[in-house]
């Protein structure tokens, strides 16, 4: 059986991050598959750098890594490259970021801010479609704003997808999550306040959403 195991929004949850790569590595019981994460990586929690260090060196051995974009890292990337928009990154988590990085922006590496911003927006295989936020349901893949991938809300209760692809998604923070939909599953549970990260595990032969997930549990916020 090939997995995909997809982590949500981390927002410098570091501590959240290694135990759920360590639990994804029991669960895989020796075998490879897929990691997908859906953006985030920055801003509100303690250690948005140690967690941009640790997914900048990649993962396991043999498996396969698609780190997507957050709204959260496109608004750190902005902030960084125009001034202008800096006290709007502070007031949204940034200044947590600026503080794991020692205190002064200048000080943050280029090379991080460039791998912040060249992240994909979307990955898809056979069956799903992985993006931060949400999909136009009206609009080819190929046309889909950044906006909508990076900021979309999908409606309380919405159940559908995108065609007859299951939308994997997270930014829609519900602490009680993950939300289960027909067409879309909702992993983000906000992890950096709650203390509770979900990592939703797909078959990747199997169409629709998670067949079990990997929870990790450290201190709330």
């Amino acid at each position: 059986m090939s997995l995909t195991y997809v982590i949500p929004d981390l927002h410098g949850r570091f501590d959240l991050l290694r135990d759920a790569l360590a639990k994804i590595a029991d669960h895989a019981a020796g075998n490879t598959g897929t990691i997908v994460t859906l953006g985030d990586y920055v801003n509100k929690g303690p250690d948005s750098r140690q967690v941009v260090t640790r997914m900048r060196a990649g993962t396991f051995e043999g498996w396969r890594l698609f780190p997507l974009k957050g709204n959260h890292d496109a608004m750190m990337v902005e902030a960084l490259r125009n001034p202008a928009k800096m006290q709007w990154w502070i007031e949204k988590g940034g200044d947590a970021t600026i503080t794991s990085y020692g205190g002064n922006p200048s000080a943050i590496p280029e090379a991080d801010v460039a791998w912040l911003d060249v992240l994909p927006l979307m990955h898809t295989d056979a069956h799903r479609i992985f993006v931060h936020a949400g999909v136009d349901p009206d609009m080819p893949l190929d046309k889909q704003s950044e906006h909508t991938l990076l900021w979309k809300r999908y409606p309380k209760g919405y159940k559908g997808g995108y065609g007859d692809r299951h939308v994997v998604h997270g930014h829609n923070s519900f602490a009680d999550g993950p939300e289960l939909y027909q067409g879309r599953t909702n992993l983000d549970t906000l992890a950096w306040r709650t203390g509770r990260l979900v990592t939703g595990v797909f078959d990747d032969a199997k169409p629709g959403g998670p067949v079990d997930f990997v929870v990790v549990k450290g201190p709330a916020a």
